[in-house]
């Protein structure tokens, strides 16, 4: 219930303020005269779609395994995940290309911003870090890698507008090409938190192995359980925001069946206790080699 509760929170916070920050964003950018602010709006109006996403994606990938997925749903969050890059992507690509095709229209008299898209640059700064701030918090909190996605739209609307300040700001004081060239700057750092977020979904999605150094740490685990030799072969998956081990380690061989078992049994207990996205350890005993 309380994460629930968190993620439905997190869900009105950034649908709520999104739609807000886009109004206002966009009221600044035709009022005053800004191709970079309106698109900074658009970029803020995508996020709402982003929060959806990864509010339904959190939702889905929390039910409980069934009959058709006995391994639980847990990839349907990597799925949300890779659609907020793709969206990501979408918006930014819309966003270089009003950049170009504004750089590349032919105006005898280009237009020079006002001061209200600067403020409202200023204002969606603040706003958008402290959105990016408050959802990573709680994306962290529950492991979502979605509402981590959701936090890096929050945190590359801001990046966005802090482009629309500079061009802007260099529009105001002779230098009116710079508008259109910051939309084009914002582009490019959009495109490459796209590109983060959609290549962490796909990792997860096709069964990556977890890093070297969360493989050592477990390894080191196992191997200092009582009644573990050594281990033989460990093999990670990640699948979702989770993890699963195939395990194979070795006990004594003039051991018990039933000795050997609870060996395994007090393995498997342990691991999942002590690493909480570790969902599930398969072990196979293998007997010690016997030494020259």
């Amino acid at each position: 219930m309380e994460e629930n509760r968190i993620i439905t929170k997190l869900s009105l916070v950034g649908i709520l303020g999104n739609v807000l920050l886009a109004a206002f964003k966009l009221f600044a950018g035709l009022f005053g005269k800004s191709g970079a602010m309106v698109s900074d709006a658009v970029h803020s109006l995508s996020d709402v779609f982003a929060t959806l996403i990864a509010y339904i994606g959190v939702l889905l990938s929390k039910r409980r395994e069934d009959a058709e997925h006995p391994y639980g749903h847990e990839r349907l969050e990597c799925v949300a995940s890779l659609i907020l890059g793709l969206t990501l992507g979408g918006t930014a690509v819309g966003i270089g290309y009003s950049g170009i095709r504004a750089l590349l229209s032919e105006q005898d008299t280009p237009t020079i911003p006002t001061l209200l898209p600067l403020v409202a640059a200023v204002v969606s700064i603040v706003v958008k870090e402290a959105m990016y701030q408050y959802t990573m918090h709680y994306a962290r909190k529950l492991d979502s890698a979605a509402f981590k996605a959701d936090a890096w739209h929050h945190r590359s609307d801001a990046i966005s507008s802090v482009g629309s300040f500079i061009g802007i700001g260099l529009a105001r004081i002779g230098f009116p090409f710079m508008d259109p060239v910051a939309g084009l700057i914002i582009c490019v750092l959009i495109l490459k938190v796209a590109f983060d977020i959609s290549r962490d979904a796909l990792d997860k999605m096709l069964d990556t192995s977890c890093s070297n150094e969360t493989e050592r740490q477990i390894r080191s685990f196992i191997e200092s359980q009582p009644g573990v030799k050594h281990v033989d072969l460990l093999r990670t998956r990640q699948f979702g925001n989770k993890i699963y081990v195939d395990l194979e380690i070795a006990v004594r061989r003039d051991i018990s069946l039933v000795d050997a078992h609870a060996i395994a049994e007090s393995v498997h207990s342990r691991v999942e206790e002590n690493f909480p996205n570790i969902k599930h350890v398969m072990i196979h005993v293998n007997p010690e080699e016997l030494t020259q």
